[in-house]
Order: C-alpha cells, then structure tokens, then sequence
C-alpha cells in the first residue's frame, strides 16, 4: 500500500509532498486524474490545475476520467499514480460505491498501486466520512459512509486550521465529541500522510492534530505518527 493523503493543499503548500511521489513512481507510464468530487461543469478547470501542480512530477502525460464508469474500464495498473481530487467527499464516494469502481481502487491499492488523494481524495481513504460531515453537505443521500480504512481505524479530515477562527473551534468541538466513536486525525492544508507499506509518515510544515476518546493531542511533522500500519 502506497498512500499520499494530503491535507487538501497546492502549489508551494505541496512541493515536497510531489518531490516524494516523483521519487516512487514509474516515469514511463501516465498518471491517472480523478475530479469525480467536483461537479462536472468544473472538470475542464480541474484538468488545468492538475497539469500546473503536476508540472514539477516526470511523467508523459496525464488521462482525466469524467465518470466513474470510465474509472471502471481503466486498466489502473497502466498508470504511474492515480490522483484522486478534493470537493465534495460524499459525492465522490457516492460515485465510487454505486459504480463498483471503489473495489478496483481497494484491489489496486492491496497491489501496491500508488494513490495520490487530496482533500476529499484523502478522506475516503479513512474509516468514515463522519469526520467532514461539518465541512461536507451530503447531498446525495449517501447511507454507507464508510471509506477505505486504510488508517486500520482513523478517520480523517483536511483543511484543518486553515479555515476561519469560528470554522475551526467548530471541527474542532465537533472531533472531540466524534472521538469519542472514532479516531481522526485532522491535517492541515500543509501536511500530507505518506503510508508507505507498513510505515507512515508526516510531509508538511505544521502541526496536525490527532483526536481520540474526548481528547485533542497536537502533534508536529517530525514526530511518530499514531501507527495505521498496513491492512
């Protein structure tokens, strides 16, 4: 299992995060997009952003999918990476279950397939999509809210402290009541969980926060990361 589940943040916010991915991945081979969070109006402008924060990653090019049905006829193993994209993370999994395209990203993944996923990208990747429900309206009636758990137990949320003072104190009651039930960690834009095997860690530049039984632990990039492990 090769993750990068970032914090939901770009450009100079990122660098590093894509230096590693430049280092892991196989130059030959394109890199797979996947905008399905955003409304499809916006795909075009998607496309435009990802070619500018890919600018700096060595690959021959880069394939968007518009549906997660044409997720689904893709060979995945074709691709370098497959970069997953932020927006609304209900829609996104919505997408993905009722498709069946989730499976084929869960085996790719237990194949060693490398995920790029961020903001809403990343939260799937966690236990559930409890954790965004203040960030996130769940306009598609999602009821199976479960993610990938590929943090064997955490949830997770991004943009965390990059957000209005009043946004914040509410995640952040919010998580610590939501603790309670389950684990999260909370990334900031700057901050990006790299699961490599059966080792994590944290690329970034500020703290992140972890959430568990009531409590707020705050917690720097150099320092160990609750252990996730692999599944």
């Amino acid at each position: 299992m090769r993750l990068f589940l970032c914090g939901g943040g770009s450009g100079v916010q990122t660098v590093e995060a894509y230096r590693r991915l430049n280092d892991m991945i196989d130059h030959t081979k394109p890199l797979l997009y996947v905008p399905l969070a955003m409304k499809p109006a916006l795909y075009p402008s998607c496309f435009e952003w990802i070619k500018d924060e890919m600018r700096g990653v060595n690959i021959p090019g880069i394939e968007m999918v518009t549906s997660a049905e044409e997720l689904i006829r893709k060979e995945l193993t074709d691709y370098s990476a497959i970069f997953i994209g932020g927006g609304n993370t209900f829609k996104l999994l919505y997408e993905l279950k009722a498709s069946g395209a989730f499976d084929r990203i869960k085996r790719y993944i237990e194949q060693d397939g490398i995920v790029f996923g961020g903001s809403a990208g990343a939260i799937i990747f966690g236990e559930s999509l409890a954790s965004c429900a203040l960030d996130d309206a769940n306009h598609v009636g999602l009821r199976d809210i479960a993610g990938f758990n590929a943090l064997n137990g955490i949830s997770l949320l991004c943009h965390y402290t990059n957000q209005t003072e009043e946004k914040d104190r509410k995640n952040t009651a919010y998580l610590i009541e939501l603790s309670r039930q389950f684990k999260v960690i909370a990334l900031p834009e700057e901050d990006t969980l790299l699961i490599n095997g059966s080792t994590i860690e944290v690329i970034g530049t500020k703290p992140y926060y972890y959430f568990e039984n009531g409590t707020r632990i705050e917690r720097q990039t150099k320092q160990t990361c609750p252990s996730v492990g692999s599944k």
